[in-house]
């Protein structure tokens, strides 16, 4: 499984202190867009619970991310594993270096991405693809409204400036992606060099799976 689409979507349960009880599921996805559609690049540390439904299992990962407009992203996986994911324009990678093997994608369509992922770059319209609601603790709670099997139902944590700090996606066969954000910082001057990866001579490079 590749972890963007993944990591490209979120959140679950407790309001961070101050945030209402309960709050207009409208005016807070218009909160969350403003803030990443002002938003020209961003850190952030990151803990990732995937959980399997089928099996019953839960993998935990730790790294950071970083985004930048235009169609920038990166996320450096610490643990288990080290790994590192880029979207840099129509180039996507996927480098593991402990395997010494590099999946590289050279027309990866971020506009396949769903909103759950793409309003991180300020794209998309959470309002016209998701159906809102509220959830406990003044969370926000999307259904999309064309079926897509990679996303049934994702739960935002907002905080007071409208940034996301969790996100909870569950997947049309009960899979669950649990992200918390920490250490969010933006609009602190990233290199573009920073989602560009050299991979090192001998590395296997791989296809995408369904490519």
């Amino acid at each position: 499984m590749l972890p963007l689409a993944a990591a490209l979507a979120l959140l679950a349960a407790a309001a961070p202190p101050g945030a209402p009880a309960a709050a207009d599921p409208t005016a807070l996805a218009r909160k969350v867009q403003g803030f990443y559609e002002s938003t020209r690049d961003l850190r952030a540390r990151f803990v990732q619970t995937y959980t399997y439904a089928a099996i019953g299992r839960r993998q935990v990962s730790k790294g950071t991310l970083e985004v930048k407009k235009p169609g920038r992203m990166r996320w450096d996986y610490e643990s288990p594993t080290p790994k590192t994911i880029t979207v840099n324009g129509s180039r996507l990678v996927q480098w593991e270096p402990e395997a010494n093997q590099a999946y590289v994608d050279e027309k990866f369509d971020a506009t396949a991405m769903s909103a759950a992922v793409t309003f991180l770059l300020g794209k998309g319209s959470l309002e016209k693809e998701f159906f809102l609601s509220s959830g406990e603790g003044g969370t926000l709670v999307l259904r999309p409204r064309t079926p897509d099997p990679r996303v049934e139902t994702v739960t935002l944590t907002v905080g007071l400036d409208g940034e996301v700090t969790r996100t909870r996606v569950v997947d049309g066969q009960g899979n669950v992606n649990d992200i918390s954000f920490e250490e969010i910082r933006r609009n602190t001057g990233i290199p573009d060099g920073r989602f560009e990866i050299t991979l090192p001579a001998g590395v296997r490079r791989l296809s995408m799976p369904g490519k």
